[in-house]
């Protein structure tokens, strides 16, 4: 099964780190960012990766060379100029002719990709979603109202909020949706496709799930890292 790894963020909500490194190889505990993404992609059965980069892409190429010390086929693909989260993907259309899954580099995830996989294949959809559900404690007393009179109080409720988790699985058709070298994201993918009335499915995540965009979730990460990643393989 083949993957696709976005890995050509610029990290500038991670600087300084990102001054000297690319974001996908900041260090979590005694692997980089995307170490641990390869080395979970392949426990999943993906044996066929693909690096998507555009910032810092040499130092990329020279720290995991053609894949063969993960067990995996790696081949890097170099955007010249920003395409977005989409548009990097359909560079890599000729080599994606079966359902392919593709990811952000910046996420660290137990996600059992090979059942996410399995379950969009089942679907008749050409894209599916993986969505994490983020619960934020909310600070104050939300007080109900009839008129001049107080009618409830709900102490200190949760909110609930369900995001766009940053992976997918893709069946190649979807690929004619994706203009060629223009910038375009996931977001206008998306857009396209309910304008277009086509289905898309999605999957929620059950397992643990941390975006690392920013230097507070970087650190969350190296502190996690030893508790829920260093005997993944």
């Amino acid at each position: 099964m083949k993957a696709v790894i976005l890995s050509g963020g610029l990290g500038t909500r991670l600087k300084p780190f990102t001054e000297v490194i690319p974001k996908p190889l900041l260090p979590i505990g005694e692997k980089a960012v995307l170490e641990i993404q390869i080395e979970h992609l392949k426990a999943n059965g993906f044996n066929h990766i693909f690096l998507a980069t555009n910032y810092k892409s040499g130092y990329i190429e020279n720290f995991f060379g053609d894949g063969s010390k993960y067990g995996v086929k790696l081949m890097v693909s170099k955007e010249e100029k920003p395409l977005g989260t989409a548009g990097p993907v359909k560079l890599l259309q000729e080599h994606l002719t079966e359902p392919f899954l593709v990811m952000n580099g910046d996420i660290l995830t137990q996600l059992a990709y090979k059942n996410l996989y399995d379950f969009a294949i089942s679907k008749d959809s050409l894209l599916t979603i993986s969505t994490k559900e983020i619960v934020t404690p909310f600070q104050f007393g939300n007080i109900h109202t009839d008129g001049d009179y107080v009618s409830g109080i709900e102490e200190k409720p949760d909110l609930r909020t369900t995001i766009l988790a940053g992976i997918y699985i893709f069946k190649p058709q979807i690929l004619e949706l994706i203009p060629d070298d223009e910038y375009f994201g996931m977001d206008a993918l998306i857009r396209k496709m309910l304008d277009l009335n086509l289905p898309i499915t999605h999957y929620p995540i059950q397992e643990y799930w941390l975006d690392i965009g920013q230097v507070k979730d970087y650190e969350k990460a190296q502190e996690i890292y030893k508790e829920r990643f260093s005997n993944d393989n």
